[in-house]
Parts: C-alpha cells; sequence; structure tokens
C-alpha cells in the first residue's frame, strides 16, 4: 500500500473520521446535510519543536454552491498553507476540491493538488456511483507524468474531502468507549480502511471561541511522511449536530502538532455544544 503524503491540511482531513471495525455500519446515502452552502471553518496550525509552540499555517474549509446541466451540487474547498515566515523551513501550499451531489451526498469530482517542502502531487478522480469506477488522472510526484487509469471503488467510499462532510451527517448517539465505526477512504489511486476509536465526552476550552461540549477520538493513522502509524492523534469536535473539529493534537516524525479552530461562519450552524464565552 502507497504511503499517504501529508501536510497542513491533510492533517484536519485524515484526523476527523478515517474508520473500519467493530460496532455500527453506517448508512453511506445521506439523504439531508448538516451543512449547507456559505458555511466557512478556518484553522491556525502550531507547531511545537521544544517547549515553545509557534502558529506555522492556516487552513480554510469552505462550501459553496455551483451547477451541472441546472443541476444544483456542492462545491467544497479546503486550502491550506504555512505563514511565509516559514516557508523556508517547510513550504506548503495545499487545494483540496471537491463537488458532490446534494442528496444522497456522494463525491462526483476530487481534485488535489499539493505542494509540501519537495513533495508535489496532482490528483484529478472522476467517480462513477453507476459503474463503481474512478476515472483518475494523477502525478504522483514531480518527477512523474500524468497517469491515467481506471479503478473500482465501492459504494461507500468516499474521497478525504468529501468524508469529512459525511462524517458529520453520521448519528453518533449510543457510542460506547472505545467503539469504532467503519468508513473507507479513496486516495492515492486505492481504498484505504482504517478507524475512529470513540474515548467519550468532555468540555473543552478554545481561546477566542468559548467553552464547548465535545466528542473526543482517536483515528488509526496510516504511515506516511509526517505521521507515524497508530493511534497517537487525539481530536475534539462539537458535541452538536453541527460535528465542528475544534482541535486536534498530535505527535509527528519530528515535534508535535496542534490544528485549533479560530473561526466559524455559516447561516445554519447552530453550535449547540457551546457552553460559555471566555471570561
Amino acid at each position: 500500500m502507497q504511503t499517504l503524503k501529508v501536510g497542513l491540511i491533510s492533517i484536519l482531513i485524515m484526523c476527523c473520521f478515517f474508520a473500519h471495525g467493530q460496532a455500527r455500519t453506517i448508512e453511506c446515502k445521506n439523504k439531508s446535510n448538516v451543512f449547507t452552502y456559505g458555511e466557512k471553518v478556518d484553522y491556525t496550525i502550531y507547531c511545537n519543536w521544544g517547549a515553545m509552540w509557534v502558529a506555522a499555517g492556516s487552513v480554510t474549509f469552505r462550501v459553496d454552491s455551483t451547477a451541472i446541466n441546472s443541476k444544483p451540487f456542492f462545491k467544497i474547498s479546503g486550502v491550506g498553507q504555512t505563514f511565509k515566515k516559514y516557508d523556508w523551513l517547510y513550504k506548503v501550499r495545499d487545494n483540496y476540491e471537491v463537488i458532490a451531489e446534494v442528496a444522497p451526498f456522494r463525491p462526483i469530482r476530487f481534485k488535489r493538488d499539493v505542494k509540501e517542502g519537495s513533495n508535489e502531487i496532482y490528483e484529478d478522480y472522476v467517480f462513477n456511483h453507476k459503474s463503481g469506477k474512478v476515472i483518475t488522472l494523477r502525478k504522483p510526484d514531480k518527477k512523474s507524468e500524468l497517469q491515467k487509469d481506471t479503478v473500482n471503488f465501492s459504494k461507500c467510499a468516499f474521497d478525504v474531502l468529501s468524508m469529512i462532510y459525511h462524517a458529520r451527517n453520521i448519528d453518533y448517539s449510543g457510542l460506547k468507549v472505545n467503539d469504532v465505526i467503519p468508513i473507507t477512504i479513496f486516495l492515492d489511486n486505492e481504498e484505504h480502511s482504517s478507524y475512529i476509536r470513540f474515548l467519550g465526552r468532555e468540555e473543552l476550552e478554545v481561546k477566542g471561541m468559548g467553552v464547548f461540549r465535545t466528542i473526543k477520538f482517536k483515528p488509526l493513522l496510516i504511515e506516511g511522511t509526517i505521521f507515524n502509524a497508530g493511534e497517537d492523534m487525539t481530536v475534539w469536535v462539537t458535541d452538536d449536530a453541527d460535528k465542528i473539529p475544534l482541535l486536534i493534537d498530535t505527535p509527528i516524525l519530528v515535534g508535535s502538532i496542534k490544528a485549533r479552530v479560530n473561526g466559524i461562519e455559516g447561516k445554519n450552524l447552530q453550535l449547540k455544544s457551546k457552553i460559555r464565552d471566555l471570561e
């Protein structure tokens, strides 16, 4: 299996809802969505080398609208980058985009264009849900030529970006500590299975945002250029219908990283998990 090459935006994508395992069967054709057009969530990425945490980059996720043959679709994007003053250390410019059907929510076309240090990856996937095949056009590194392929995929497989939003539609009520949840991700021209382990619920204070009731997870990571394999990463998401990831904390191969939300916009967002503002 190819390793997953990840940068700032991939930290957020990978952490949220990877899964496989015991427990419940998930309906992969959501009939309604907790998110809608106009939603925007911003994160700051903090890196630790030694005793000091440094704000090193940012990630933004947006949900917009588009139309194909007069039919409405979601256009979801994720953009991540290091702050310019740290580009000399490890420059990241990541761009992800997916066009997805509204109901049922499922990907139609996914694009990934990332530049992370000396790594460059380009992927363009067109999903045919009737045939169960993905037409892929990809350049796995900057020295390679574009490669075209047709690959089978299962009915519940999502690209990494649409997976975040699909997972927010899932009903997580009734989970017990150490339960895991099945989800499949299509990336690097193949499907990947992993899992998230439910750790319970707790209150979380988010600087500048307030105090929230949260759901706490540990995803099983696939080893790549930044992460070790295993359950080292911890994720906190709002314990409400919106399921917004608030904080991600993980060691990496050198040091550790935190991703903390710093802005949430959206006309349908209610964030009922918020307990109070910070004094």
